[in-house]
């Protein structure tokens, strides 16, 4: 068998029925993709973001981040709430329609594979034609949103040096990236994560080499193009998408019998034959909820976008880009690969069966885990980022950015990302596990946090002038108020699935010895900061990393046995001096 072939069977593999001891494994071997995926993707980007910025004005970089804003808008509004109800796992009825149809199959084929089979079938089918539902919807999605740009951007902006062809182009790349949402759809259902992770990176790849190149060419040449080369990269990397997602994907659906085209399905339940009625409901209840969320995640670059000038908006998207970075490289990896394993939890009853009880003890220890990890992190980004973000940007930027508000920025941006993380995982598990009316309830509140957040955008962009420093400090504000929903939800979820204990805070935080060695750490690093050798070169840069370093070095004495569980047990028994670093032994 070849490496290609071999590949192939691995992927395929994934679409067999999955039992309750496969899901973490299946999980973690998706996070692990995906965050490889994310890892090499942010690299490059940072790669070509440091050869950027030695072209590039922050007016430039404000442009840039206003089309970036308006491209995700469009892509959101169209696919996320049918990717979201796609992933949800179907109703007991919706199951036993499945298990009755099954059966039907076996005994009118006689053989329990092949119904299997034709489960599978349909199921892809239904998977593709709904997905066809997000190119519909974003077709007339985009020309409203480019029309309303040109409407309400100022005469400033549209004026700049090739601005419209730039929101042209945006508007034909968006287009066209929603045109693999079939092939991507089908590859997240069947866990085909090698492709995803192996097709994005090149797409990745492609965008960066045009925008690059161009801009490199434009910076040597004295030419002004503006943000055009950022959108002829943009159309590069939708290009790449569909060309690469298409050639993996078809085979897989070919096998199986698949068109991915939107092809009717002989069923009562489905909507004009092709669109599954359970699913068109969750989308629709998951949309109003979508609207919220996209306001709530990115209502920054809105209110910056309306209020900011395009200088403090290149600054701003600056540090939340490199403030963001562990967020888009481990976080979203993260809560995508864990959505697979919660949306097998039973619904919010009582877990009778072996194999949902068994699930839920997995996803709950998950879950668990994720929580602690992600405080623990909270020491660090708490701590040591405020005083070494500045520094870093510095060295990496250049000196053009350091008068701006970026440096301030980005170090305010270190108390929001343990803020971010914990709300990711807890909105990914409501997310897959919330009934139709626990999500509309959900949406009720989100308006409410939408209505704090923008009191509180308006309070520190009119009031108190805070600038771009001000939006992170609303960012804060709403996601603490999500995390308190959030956190409350899940704890109802297990006490009605028959777990009275659910998750305790006191097994969360971490020790009082490591939240003592962070906060040395931060004093520390303050006197380097305010001593006579502070500079801002490297040597002051050499010293701040060693306070880091020890400081890492402490949490990880205090919280020993808790990283112990992630150490391969082949690795401790080749290596037996580990366990005198814990208490197992």
């Amino acid at each position: 068998m070849s490496e290609a072939e071999a590949d192939l069977a691995k992927e395929n593999s994934a679409a067999e029925p999955l039992n309750a001891d496969s899901l973490p494994s299946k999980s973690v071997k998706g996070a692990s993709f995906l965050i490889l995926l994310q890892i090499g993707c942010r690299a490059l980007t940072f790669i070509v973001n440091q050869v950027l910025l030695r072209f590039l004005s922050p007016h430039i970089l404000g442009l840039s981040a206003q089309l970036e804003l308006f491209s995700i808008s469009t892509l959101y509004f169209a696919r996320e709430s049918l990717r979201n109800a796609l992933q949800h796992k179907p109703s007991d009825s919706d199951q036993k329609k499945t298990v009755e149809g099954r059966e039907r199959e076996k005994k009118k084929k006689g053989s329990d594979r092949v119904a299997v089979s034709h489960e599978m079938t349909r199921r892809m089918q239904e998977v593709v034609n709904l997905s066809h539902a997000a190119i519909a919807i974003g077709l007339p999605l985009t020309a409203a949103f480019t029309w309303l740009y040109l409407q309400k951007a100022d005469i400033a902006v549209l004026e700049s040096h090739h601005m419209r062809s730039s929101l042209y182009t945006y508007a034909l790349a968006t287009v066209i990236e929603l045109l693999y949402e079939p092939a991507f759809n089908v590859a997240r259902q069947e866990m085909m994560y090698a492709t995803r992770a192996s097709a994005e990176f090149l797409a990745f790849f492609v965008r960066a080499l045009i925008s690059c190149s161009i801009s490199i060419w434009v910076g040597m040449s004295g030419r002004n193009l503006g943000v055009l080369p950022f959108a002829i990269g943009q159309l590069g990397y939708a290009v790449a998408l569909n060309v690469l997602y298409l050639s993996n994907v078809y085979p897989v659906c070919a096998q199986n019998a698949v068109s991915l085209l939107a092809k009717p399905i002989a069923s009562s339940d489905y909507f004009i034959s092709r669109f599954s009625r359970p699913l068109i409901m969750r989308t629709a209840t998951l949309y109003g909820q979508n609207i919220f969320n996209q306001l709530l995640t990115y209502g920054d670059g809105y209110l910056i976008a309306t209020f900011a000038s395009l200088s403090s908006q290149g600054a701003y998207a600056l540090a939340s880009n490199y403030g963001g970075l562990l967020a888009r490289i481990i976080l979203q990896p993260i809560e995508e690969s864990s959505r697979s394993l919660f949306g097998r939890l039973p619904a919010s009853q009582a877990a009778s069966k072996s194999e949902d009880s068994a699930v839920l003890a997995q996803a709950k220890n998950h879950l668990a885990t994720l929580l602690r990890l992600y405080l623990l992190l909270s020491v660090f980004a708490t701590c040591l980022g405020p005083s070494l973000a500045p520094i870093l940007l510095r060295l990496v930027a250049g000196s053009r950015w350091t008068h701006t508000e970026a440096p301030g920025v980005l170090a305010t941006y270190c108390y929001y990302i343990p803020l971010l993380a914990i709300n990711g995982i807890l909105e990914a598990f409501v997310s897959v596990v919330a009934t139709d009316p626990q999500i509309t309830r959900q949406t009720i509140w989100k308006v409410a946090f939408f209505g704090a957040f923008a009191g509180t955008g308006f309070l520190v962009l009119r009031v108190f002038e805070l600038g771009a420093m001000g939006l992170v400090v609303a960012n804060a504000v709403t996601m603490g108020l999500r995390i308190w929903w959030s956190w409350g939800f899940v704890q109802a979820y297990l006490r009605s699935v028959g777990d009275r204990k659910g998750l305790r805070s006191k097994d969360l935080f971490p020790s009082i010895g490591s939240v003592a060695v962070g906060v040395a750490a931060r004093w520390a690093l303050m006197v380097v900061e305010t001593g006579p050798r502070a500079d801002g070169g490297w040597g002051e840069l050499v010293r701040r990393v060693l306070v880091a370093g020890v400081c890492v070095l402490g949490v990880l004495v205090f919280e020993r046995d808790f990283f112990s569980e992630f150490v391969p047990h082949g690795l401790m028994e080749r290596f037996p001096i580990l366990r005198h670093f814990t208490n197992k032994r």
